[in-house]
């Protein structure tokens, strides 16, 4: 019998040893396919400007939503700051005043929405609104645009569905402050 009672304890400390080392499994593995999945779903924004024509000709998936950015931007151009992630891609490059007159009355005319300073969250809800973007390439924390900026909306493409407006959807344009001789080119897909 004491062999017997022996036996039982030891089956009994092995169970519990298998369902404890089971349990730090589905743990462990949980831990691991959740930090697997959570750095693919995150998105770094790429801020160097030497990945311009990478992004430009390669990462970014519409290339009409870019024919108005330029086609180059020298690494030697410590004025233009770029701002890129799945969702987004902005260049913000400073230009002579002459340029900027040019560019401002080229995108003017062909500008179906117009806005001065804000977000796209100030954009999308004015009348007859629509999603723009967020001032990423500023200088400051800042994701709004001072009120020098206009904000040219080349296109804006709702692909949302009934009842439930912009769900899906692109954007993009310009942002010019004439006064700082900057242009900011925007795109944006969600």
């Amino acid at each position: 019998m004491p062999n017997l009672m022996k036996r039982s304890h030891l089956v009994k400390i092995a169970i519990i040893f298998l369902f404890s080392l089971g349990s730090l499994g589905v743990v462990g593995g949980s831990f691991l396919l959740r930090k697997a999945f959570s750095s693919t779903s995150e998105s770094e924004v790429i801020t160097d400007i030497s990945r311009y024509r990478e992004i430009r000709n390669q990462l970014w998936s519409n290339n009409e939503q870019l024919k108005h950015f330029p086609s180059d931007i020298s690494t030697d151009n410590k004025s233009a700051s770029i701002a890129y992630s799945p969702g987004y891609f902005q260049v913000r490059v400073k230009q002579t005043p002459e340029k900027i007159q040019k560019l401002l009355k080229q995108y003017k005319n062909i500008a179906k929405h117009k806005y001065r300073g804000g977000d796209t969250n100030d954009h999308i809800n004015q009348p007859h609104g629509v999603p723009t973007t967020f001032f990423y390439t500023s200088d400051s924390d800042e994701e709004s645009f001072p009120s020098t900026y206009e904000i040219l909306v080349l296109n804006a493409q709702d692909r949302g569905r009934s009842g439930f407006k912009w769900n899906h959807g692109n954007s993009y344009g310009v942002a010019i402050d004439s006064s700082a001789s900057e242009i900011v080119y925007w795109a944006e897909q969600w």
